[in-house]
């Protein structure tokens, strides 16, 4: 695939960058549509471990393109909200973790993605802010994933008055992962995929498409669904593998990740 608004480095870690630097990559139309379709060819590749989106330029992304918002119809509203959801559900979607990069300001549709990613990683000096409201246009889609990280009443705060928060900030509020001085973002993002990408690709898709489904049903509910995945993943040669290397303490050989269902 070819992009105009985005850079795509594959590999077992693909790398997907916002590459619209002089606009502090603004997630138009366009924009959500080419990442969708890396997300999706990223999904369907078992040889893909990981996925870590970043940036190009001075800021990780100012949210949606305000200038192409500007005296258009419902249709094109709905259009461009259907392409931010579905960008947004396939980050959960996919079976790869999904590791944000995080550095200058991520704000409304920005900081909705590194909410919605996986895991994050920022640099010092990032802010995270949802400051819609002092435009007349609430942050209520942003306010899905973020008031799933932070909670309420931190969200409602970060909602109402617009204001950014800081990166240790996103950190105590459970925004992001970890934070660190820009020059060590890029190795201590490689250490977390290291960290994520060393057991069972299959195991970790299982995973992570369950906690996704369980983490809003009511706790009978997620026993539910939870039981079921456990039992099937106690099937699985890969956790068969594991349980008799670690009763043998020995390592465990897992199943190639292209070779994985």
């Amino acid at each position: 695939m070819t992009f105009q608004h985005i850079l795509v480095d594959t590999g077992p870690v693909t790398r997907v960058t916002l590459n619209r630097p002089q606009r502090r990559n603004p997630l138009s139309l366009d924009m959500m549509t080419e990442v969708a379709a890396a997300l999706t060819a990223v999904g369907a590749d078992r040889s893909v471990e990981a996925v870590v989106i970043a940036a190009n330029g001075p800021a990780f992304s100012a949210g949606h393109d305000l200038a192409e918002m500007v005296d258009r119809d419902d249709t094109f509203y709905r259009k461009l909200f259907d392409a931010c959801t579905v960008m947004m559900e396939l980050i959960h979607e996919i079976p790869q973790p999904v590791i944000a990069r995080v550095h200058g300001v991520a704000t409304a549709a920005g900081c909705q993605l590194v909410a919605a990613c996986d895991l994050a990683v920022a640099a010092d000096t990032a802010t995270f802010a949802t400051p819609g409201v002092k435009i007349g246009l609430f942050c209520s889609t942003p306010m899905v994933p973020i008031s799933r990280a932070v909670g309420r009443k931190r969200a409602m705060e970060m909602l109402l008055t617009g204001e950014p928060i800081s990166a240790q900030t996103a950190l105590d509020w459970g925004l992001v992962n970890r934070v660190v001085p820009a020059e060590l973002l890029d190795v201590t993002v490689d250490e977390l995929v290291a960290a994520v990408t060393r057991f069972s690709a299959a195991v970790i898709g299982i995973g992570k498409a369950a906690f996704y489904r369980q983490v809003d049903l009511s706790e009978p509910d997620a026993y539910e669904h939870t039981k079921a995945v456990m039992t099937h993943n106690a099937a699985m040669a890969d956790a068969q593998e594991g349980i008799d290397a670690f009763l043998g303490k020995r390592a465990a050989r897992w199943s190639p990740p292209a070779t994985q269902p």
